[in-house]
């Protein structure tokens, strides 16, 4: 490293981002580059031959591009002083951001309110309040197949984590089963809500291989478990007075339902037994995010950049395990929960009923919330028209991003999670870059309002679906 030997140097200590320190106390030239670190940091921790990429933080500031950068903006530095470098792992792949729009898909003849990738990125579904749900093509970019079958509204759908059943729900209450290889309803009609469906997730991958249960809530209140193998309820969670908004099944064993009676009830899943109920909003609770929805959302599928091919569901569950654990680390789950009364909460649902932080700063009500693959970041859209973003660990509010002119609907992140893409009501989808925290593409092409949008796991592709009854794939 070649440095001027006048220059300042102080002593700094490299620490992970989950707290484990690395090495000895260093003696940095303060214009040492965040190449130079992630070549230093990589020697401590003995593998420079296949290195990772890193980004470095100095009191949850980050090293954009030399260390000085952060010590100038108030940083207490003298000769005694020891600076801690929290180092954080960065994807070794790199998502392009989504520019064009590669196809225009035509077929639904109502509004498209639900599109999802398979976990194996190889499949693509919509709902649609044309009473359909359609099967695309991913690699042509043409339909597959138009599964009928329910009466009203398709309001959601839900891959299982092998990438081998689609679920769906709808306004009349009813759930079916589809065969994504045919297109056909799987096993018997699933009813017993009441109301229309408003939520489905699937139990995760590596407590459930064979991939039979699923749970549903409803308007109705009731949040049921099902076995899709058998096509029945096996139980029905009751304790909520309104309406159930969102739902998410953790993969500690626990389910966590938000309710228009501005409560959150963390369930376990196993017998139904209700361990607590988290209060703190003021209005309905709209969504519901967890640190490690992306990793479940992987299912039994190995991240793009692992290249590794086995049908053997033993070596997948523990890898999904293994992941599931990396993430989860000793501070477990955490949950963050958007409501109408224009605020986030962020949970420590296992262990606690109090919340780590109140997140406010939103001038409308919370659409919808996703914490980043890397849990680093939560991002918050909102009616305000605005997208906000905060520190996964703390709430700490980070940053605006402005750009549309109607209120955003809805987010999903690239797997790196340097990318952040939002639809909204003003008919565009906007790609930001949370390098910059600035937007980075427009992507106009939808002639009304975007109701939902997805990411693929493996980076390639953005799914976009709305009021105007098309579908639109994006790519570089």
């Amino acid at each position: 490293m070649d440095v001027d030997k006048n220059e300042r140097r102080v002593l700094t200590r490299f620490k992970s981002d989950t707290g484990e320190e690395i090495g000895n106390l260093v003696d940095l030239p303060v214009s040492v580059t965040t190449e130079q670190l992630t070549s230093l940091c990589n020697g401590l921790l003995n593998q420079e031959d296949e290195p990772t990429p890193f980004a470095f933080f100095v009191d949850d500031r980050e090293i954009l591009k030399t260390l000085e950068g952060v010590l100038d903006t108030g940083t207490d530095v003298n000769a005694e002083s020891v600076v801690e470098i929290v180092y954080q792992r960065q994807s070794i792949f790199r998502v392009q951001p989504v520019t064009r729009c590669t196809s225009s898909m035509p077929g639904h003849a109502e509004a498209v309110i639900s599109v999802k990738f398979s976990p194996d990125d190889q499949k693509l579904a919509s709902g649609s309040g044309d009473t359909t749900v359609r099967l695309w093509d991913v690699i042509t970019q043409t339909p597959h197949f138009t599964c009928k079958g329910h009466k009203n509204w398709v309001l959601c759908i839900a891959w299982s984590p092998d990438s081998e059943r689609l679920v769906s729900g709808c306004k009349n209450g009813v759930i079916l089963q589809w065969d994504p290889k045919t297109g056909l309803q799987k096993g018997p009609t699933m009813t017993g809500h009441t109301q229309w469906i408003t939520a489905l997730v699937w139990k995760p991958y590596h407590s459930d291989a064979a991939c039979r249960y699923f749970a549903s809530s409803s308007k109705d209140g009731d949040i049921r478990i099902w076995d899709a193998s058998l096509g029945k309820c096996q139980k029905i969670l009751s304790g909520h007075t309104r309406c159930v908004t969102a739902l998410q099944w953790g993969g500690a064993g626990l389910l966590y339902s938000a309710s228009q009676d501005r409560t959150i009830k963390v369930w376990r899943a196993d017998d139904g037994v209700l361990c607590r109920t988290l209060k703190g909003h003021a209005h309905w609770v709209n969504t519901l995010t967890l640190n490690v929805d992306y990793i479940l959302k992987r299912g039994s599928s190995f991240d793009p950049h692992e290249n590794v091919n086995t049908k053997d569901s033993e070596v997948l569950m523990k890898a999904a395990k293994d992941r599931y654990d990396g993430v989860v680390g000793t501070h477990g789950e955490r949950l963050v929960s958007g409501s109408d009364d224009f605020t986030l909460f962020l949970w420590n649902p296992e262990k606690d009923s109090k919340p780590i932080a109140r997140m406010t700063g939103h001038q409308q009500l919370v659409n919808d919330v996703r914490f980043s693959p890397d849990i680093r970041t939560i991002a918050s859209a909102s009616f305000d028209k605005s997208i906000r973003l905060w520190d996964g660990r703390n709430g700490r509010f980070l940053s605006v991003l402005r750009g549309h002119v109607q209120a955003v609907y809805m987010l999903s992140w690239s797997a790196d999670s340097r990318l952040l893409v939002s639809g909204s009501a003003d008919s565009t989808l906007k790609v930001w870059s949370m390098k910059t925290k600035k937007l980075l593409f427009d992507l106009p092409g939808h002639q009304d309002g975007v109701y939902a949008v997805d990411w693929s796991s493996d980076g390639s592709k953005v799914a976009s679906g709305g009021k105007d009854k098309v579908l639109k794939l994006w790519q570089h």
